[in-house]
């Protein structure tokens, strides 16, 4: 479970709210092998909200197996560069990671509570949204203020699951539009074609 919700934050954490109303005008931006991107704009903000989904041939189980390993995620999570577990009590967790920015762009941390829920047909949702003043800033970081967003794993029999992966954020500071407009298709891409290929060698 820990390692879920590293991934969750990590994967999440920068650029792009899942079940926001505000995000409503998706649009295909991607459909690259097997993965689907969309991109939706998003009220009072300049960074567009993106949502991939994909299919694996894998279990929900396998997956968040996978996602346990907490030194091996950041193999496969998009702009990984630290992840940690602050608490946990139950379905909650708080989570810190470190997201790598290219030069010269200053790198973010996020701080993300995640709450954890599973539907009576094994569908596992993690919600997740930021807790910037959770623990202090660090020197040369900038925190991400803004991040909400949901990971879904839905089953659909014969041992394929749907993810979904969608967040809406405000990344704090001056991001570049080129890297700001390639991050919100790079970072669910990605992501979710590492995690597919990971978990289908299992």
């Amino acid at each position: 479970m820990r390692g879920i919700l590293r991934m969750t934050v990590l994967a999440a954490a920068v650029f792009g709210v899942a079940g926001n109303a505000l995000a409503e005008d998706w649009k295909l931006a991607k459909d690259e092998d097997g993965v689907k991107v969309y991109l939706s704009s998003v009220q009072g903000s300049k960074y567009k909200a993106y949502r991939g989904v994909t299919d694996i041939k894998a279990d929900v189980a396998t997956i968040e197996a996978l996602q346990e390993d907490v030194k091996g995620s950041c193999k496969w999570i998009h702009a990984c560069a630290e992840m940690k577990l602050l608490k946990q009590e139950g379905a909650d967790a708080w989570t810190y990671s470190k997201i790598d920015m290219p030069w010269p762009v200053t790198g973010r941390d996020v701080v993300i509570h995640v709450t954890t829920e599973k539907t009576a047909d094994g569908t596992v949702i993690r919600h997740l949204k930021a807790d910037p003043t959770y623990i202090p800033e660090e020197k040369g970081q900038i925190r991400v203020p803004k991040l909400v967003g949901e990971w879904k794993l839905q089953p659909k029999g014969q041992g394929v699951t749907e993810v979904t992966y969608q967040v809406e954020t405000e990344p704090g500071g001056s991001i570049p539009s080129w890297l700001a407009n390639s991050f919100v298709v790079d970072a669910p891409l990605n992501t979710l074609k590492a995690l597919r290929s990971a978990a289908e060698k299992r």
